[in-house]
């Protein structure tokens, strides 16, 4: 047999592209990219999108490729980031479809200096590959695989970067729950005497809330190595749709003496309802998730937490953590899931630990250097 690495240039072949990893992982732990967004990118040419085929001409493998100049100057190299990187264990097709991919990506990056990734498009937006966890399904804005990728990307000389852990808080309302005020201990009398001021998401207004949110974001994760700064546009697209879905008592942020300090954001996880559209979610599928979505109350995702500089060490995560905690509580949710959580960030993975969290998927990104 032989592998075949073809660029993406028409209808079918994006089809394929799109269908490949609903073939090749369960069904029921696996949570695609949603197809809109990868034919956006596609439309855009945002991306080169790549399918792997076998002899027989069977899509066996998929990768997109891309440049983004904001990284190379963040890691202080010139990258070659790749993506929506999925293939076929070489167990069951008799070829090594990775190895093919890994190539092209090398081919492609010539003149960089390191091949970074998976990415979707940027390590702050999505991507990764779990390590640990298999068997628990994966989760929006966060990776799922199987077990044999970890092991494909170090055979072909990639080495891990920024590794992490993915948690999960369970039984959030059950009679043994740890109550929030006693997990996220915060004086309240320092609310007044420092000018504090909680602040809910508002579906409404959303558009008017994102330009303070993206200064704290940027603020906050300026001293991570795998982010680059988000700008308004960026920030727009991502949150595309939310306001639709915000479960406005999850989106908190802080403000002392008017200025804006801390925030965190979790969503109602909506994951089973992708997964069964197989990532297909065109406008009559938004509006049936916009229909029902309250059965999606159940569960949630912490997206993103944060605290800007200068005001860090002060607690302030700990009180929006407590109002989150009882938000969580007083709206049903049972479970929340976290995406990844650096192994360096003690802290952020204290939180989740006072509540009875646990890791659930080990975490990380691959690079190597271009030879």
């Amino acid at each position: 047999m032989t592998i075949t690495v073809t660029k993406v240039g028409g209808r079918n072949e994006l089809r394929e592209f799109c269908e490949l990893p609903l073939r090749l992982h369960p069904r029921d732990r696996y949570v695609p990219t949603l197809e809109p967004q990868i034919r956006t990118w596609y439309r855009e040419r945002t991306v080169e999108l790549h399918v792997a085929r076998d002899a027989a001409g069977t899509p066996v493998g998929r990768i997109c490729l891309h440049r983004y100049p904001a990284f190379d100057n963040r890691i202080g190299r010139r990258a070659q980031l790749f993506g929506l990187t999925e293939f076929a264990d070489p167990q069951d097709v008799g070829e090594d479809v990775a190895k093919e991919l890994f190539e092209l990506t090398e081919r492609a990056g010539a003149g960089t200096d390191v091949a970074f990734g998976p990415v979707s498009l940027l390590p702050n937006q999505s991507g990764g590959v779990i390590t640990s966890g298999f068997g628990d399904r994966g989760f929006i804005d966060s990776a799922w695989n199987p077990a044999y990728y970890p092991a494909a990307y170090e055979q072909h000389g990639f080495t891990r970067r920024f590794g992490a852990d993915t948690w999960v808080c369970e039984n959030l309302d059950g009679p043994a729950a740890v109550d929030p005020g006693h997990a996220f201990l915060f004086d309240d009398s320092r609310i007044a005497g420092e000018g504090l001021r909680i602040h809910h998401g508002s579906r409404r207004k959303l558009a008017e809330q994102l330009p303070l949110l993206r200064g704290m974001l940027n603020a906050s994760f300026a001293q991570l190595g795998y982010y680059t700064e988000i700008s308004a546009a960026e920030l727009a697209a991502q949150t595309d749709g939310l306001a639709h879905l915000l479960d406005e008592q999850l989106l908190l942020y802080l403000t002392a003496e008017g200025e804006p300090v801390a925030f965190v954001l979790a969503v109602p996880d909506i994951s089973e309802f992708v997964m069964a559209a197989r990532g297909r979610m065109g406008l009559p599928r938004q509006l049936r998730l916009l229909a029902t979505r309250g059965r999606y109350r159940s569960e949630a995702v912490l997206i993103i937490k944060g605290t800007v500089p200068g005001h860090q060490g002060k607690g302030y995560l700990t009180l929006l953590a407590r109002e989150l905690h009882r938000n969580l509580r007083s709206g049903g949710y049972r479970t929340l899931r976290s995406t990844f959580v650096e192994h360096g960030n003690a802290a952020s993975a204290a939180q989740y630990r006072r509540v009875g969290g646990r890791p659930l998927h080990g975490y990380t990104f691959y690079e190597r250097a271009m030879r």
